[in-house]
């Protein structure tokens, strides 16, 4: 039976390591080091972690996966392949040449687009209306290596980087279950990637949040599903910080006023105008209070017809 080590590190890892537990041999599971989390920062295992051990599988945190030590616990595994899903690191050319037939990538997009850390939040940003799974054999580049299939999903008009990637999770399963086996028996033949057609998805930052009220309605309400749930769609409210949490494009074009500027409050939603057509607000949260819907928000006065959401530039990919 095929061997196989596991590199993942958070969710969207986790029904792609339990269908590989399935149908070979898991030798083994790298994930980052525990890390911080919550008002406590009291450590947390990264969910793969916790799945992998639920499986009766052994697990290794490894600080660097460059020198002796890590090496040598790799080679103990004797593996067939490395299967590498969401794990966060660069596997340097050590790593990847020590199973006997490399390390296999399922990477969240249709690749060349959106090589990097963050493919799901940037396609989103984007516009995408498409995304998917790409199972490819990686080389020591930034998910540059060939591809051997890729399987497509369409991305809903208001669907958030966190819903996505739980599609993308279930996908990242059944491309394990149907497409890994037959690239590890030589059925799929890979394919050279078209660089000339490559973007990048860099890591996300905090400061990617920002909203610019500026921008047509359709951009804003990207921003906002594709920040969501990190860093989080954010703004300036009153001199306070503001989570926009949950919008609707209201209308697409069209000049309704000054943008970030509050046009109306009905039918539980508040009606924000952008640089271009108006969007509608239907959850946020103000800041040091807890999440609203829009019409809590209206009878709080947290918002009202006249206020204004300052307009901030946002990062970009």
């Amino acid at each position: 039976m095929t061997r196989a080590v596991f590199f993942g590190t958070p969710e969207i890892a986790v029904p792609a390591l339990a269908a590989l537990a399935d149908s070979v041999h898991v030798v083994g599971v790298v994930c980052q080091p525990d890390r911080p989390a919550g008002r406590g920062l009291n450590l947390k295992a990264p969910a793969l972690k916790v799945r992998a051990r639920a499986l009766g599988l052994e697990v290794v945190q490894p600080e660097k996966l460059r020198g002796e030590e890590f090496a040598a616990w790799l080679r103990a595994r004797d593996a067939d392949v490395g299967v590498v899903m969401a794990y966060g690191r660069m596997l340097p050319e050590a790593v990847l040449s020590l199973p006997r037939l490399g390390c296999i990538n399922l990477h969240a997009s249709l690749l060349p687009k959106y090589r990097g850390a963050a493919p799901i939040s940037w396609a989103i940003v984007h516009g995408e209306r498409e995304t998917g799974i790409a199972l490819m054999q990686m080389d020591a580049g930034c998910d540059t290596g060939p591809t051997y299939t890729s399987r497509a999903l369409e991305i809903g008009a208001d669907e958030t980087a966190g819903e996505l990637s739980l599609r993308l999770a279930a996908l990242g399963a059944i491309v394990v279950r149907e497409d890994l086996p037959r690239a590890l028996e030589g059925e799929l033949a890979c394919t050279a990637q078209d660089a000339t057609r490559a973007t990048m998805a860099r890591l996300l930052e905090r400061a990617d949040g920002e909203i610019d009220w500026r921008l047509p309605a359709g951009r804003v309400h990207d921003r906002v599903r594709g920040m969501t749930p990190w860093p989080g769609a954010q703004t300036t409210l009153n001199g306070g910080r503001f989570k926009v949490l949950v919008t609707r494009v209201a209308s697409a074009g069209g000049n309704e006023g000054e943008p970030g500027v509050v046009l109306s409050l009905d039918g539980g939603t508040a009606r924000i105008a952008c640089g271009d057509g108006a969007l509608w607000l239907l959850r946020g949260q103000a800041e040091g209070r807890k999440a609203l819907d829009a019409r809590e928000l209206a009878s709080g006065r947290t918002i009202a017809v006249g206020m204004r959401f300052v307009a901030k530039p946002p990062g970009d990919a």
